[in-house]
């Protein structure tokens, strides 16, 4: 009975971590991470998940290697905002 249990355990611990099965959401983590912006992961997730994950990922690291960005989330979401306007 003590094996069942701890096998139930073990089951219970391993159901509480978090798994990546997409591409988009290593795409959109890795985004929130090039940012420093792991508060609105989800949110690159999502935009990684709609578009093109290499435009994003692309654009992420050419606003992270700018120096005088205060906050780069929002620079990013501007910047995408722009191109989506000039795209129409």
């Amino acid at each position: 009975m003590k094996k069942i249990k701890k096998y139930f355990d073990l089951l219970k611990e391993r159901g509480k971590e978090k798994r990546i099965t997409k591409s988009y959401q290593i795409t959109g983590l890795e985004i929130a991470k090039i940012l420093g912006d792991e508060e609105h992961k989800s949110l690159y997730i999502k935009l990684a998940k709609d578009g093109d994950g290499r435009f994003l990922l692309g654009l992420a690291k050419d606003i992270a290697d700018r120096k005088n960005i205060e906050n780069r989330g929002a620079y990013f979401m501007t910047l995408l905002k722009k191109h989506k306007n000039d795209a129409q």
